[in-house]
């Protein structure tokens, strides 16, 4: 058989109509049988068709129960299929037709009106599928795109902010982590959605402190104790970032990647207990991008060299963030956070150069 010939699985009960179908098809098509619907079923996961022909009148399985067991497998979910049939009444034809099929053949056969409809079906269908390649193509360019602006984006507060060194890197990894142990976790399950969702919590994690060009100089990058009123200047900084991100999302169509760097901007200094800034939100009100945001965040502080401290241990930068757990950060983040720390002292080697 050529491989580039197309597959066309044909499922009849009657021997007479295969022969028939398979004597007209056979000439230009890769062509299986199956004589029930439970085989049907098998032999199509096995082969991956290009088209079904598939009679209605089956013993145990019709062809219509074969219809819906083929639609609810993902690989043949968009299989185009014909049902064949000796019924020409349009509540069986109507039914056929809810269920996902594209047309009817009628019983007795017409070779050559048979081999013509499956002919367009194929071509119609590589077109199909040419243009999903396109869009699809596309689509993972336009993503791409974004993801490099978003992290250039978050790299500007890191020039305004030296000292954090590779901290926008640093703690993307960390927080990337985390979403792929949450993504298994049921409460998490409405927030980290799929694989996509992972890297869109990822992406978005260079863009926590986004707010910090904002900032002042003379206070972004004074060495020593801030005054109050320096204080509560720099923690302006999330709701700036967020504003900012938030006039984004809507010229972007409310971007799902954008709007949760929104939130992780907004958030990341919550805590859990209400005591954070700058809403003072609690628990599960806190979005869970801002939520992972804040161990990344202080764990990393605490385990790099800044101007106004030396690098604490992982033992003890771990210890704090556990001690943590339940009042400054959310209790299954942080139990994420602790099958991952033994793993970040050796991962945070690619960083060092350029962190310390």
């Amino acid at each position: 058989m050529e491989q580039n010939r197309a597959k066309i699985l044909v499922v009849d009960d009657t021997k007479t109509n295969i022969e028939v179908l398979e004597g007209v098809l056979s000439t230009e098509f890769d062509v299986f049988v199956a004589l029930n619907g439970k085989k049907a079923l098998f032999l199509a996961q096995k082969i991956k068709p290009d088209i079904i022909l598939l009679d209605v009148m089956m013993p145990e399985m019709d062809g219509y129960e074969t219809m819906r067991q083929l639609r609810k497998i993902d690989s043949l979910k968009d299989v185009p299929v014909f049902f064949l049939t000796a019924k020409s009444d349009s509540q069986s034809e109507q039914l056929g037709l809810d269920l996902g099929a594209v047309d009817y053949i009628a019983k007795p056969f017409t070779p050559q009106l048979v081999l013509l409809r499956v002919k367009n079906q194929l071509e119609y269908k590589r077109q199909r599928d040419h243009l999903n390649e396109m869009v699809a193509e596309r689509t993972a360019d336009l993503r791409k795109t974004m993801k490099v602006m978003l992290t250039s984006l978050g790299s500007l507060a890191e020039y305004r902010d030296p000292e954090t060194g590779e901290h926008i890197k640093r703690t993307q990894f960390i927080v990337q982590m985390l979403a792929e142990l949450l993504s298994d976790n049921p409460k998490f399950k409405n927030f980290i959605k799929s694989p996509e969702y992972i890297d869109y919590y990822a992406t978005a994690a260079p863009l926590h402190d986004i707010g910090k060009v904002g900032i002042l100089d003379e206070i972004l990058r004074k060495p020593g104790k801030l005054t109050d009123d320096e204080r509560k200047t720099m923690q302006a900084h999330p709701q700036m970032g967020y504003d900012v991100l938030l006039e984004a999302t809507k010229e972007l169509n409310d971007n799902p990647m954008v709007r949760i760097a929104a939130d992780m901007a907004l958030g990341h200094h919550e805590r859990w207990d209400g005591e954070g800034y700058p809403n003072h939100l609690k628990g599960e009100e806190i979005p869970v991008g801002a939520r992972m945001m804040a161990v990344a965040d202080v764990y990393d502080a605490l385990v790099t060299r800044r101007p106004y401290k030396e690098p604490f241990p992982h033992d003890v930068a771990v210890k704090e963030i556990y001690n943590g757990r339940g009042t400054q950060f959310d209790p299954d983040v942080v139990d994420a956070f602790m099958k991952i720390e033994a793993q970040l002292p050796s991962a945070y080697e690619q960083f060092k150069d350029k962190a310390n």
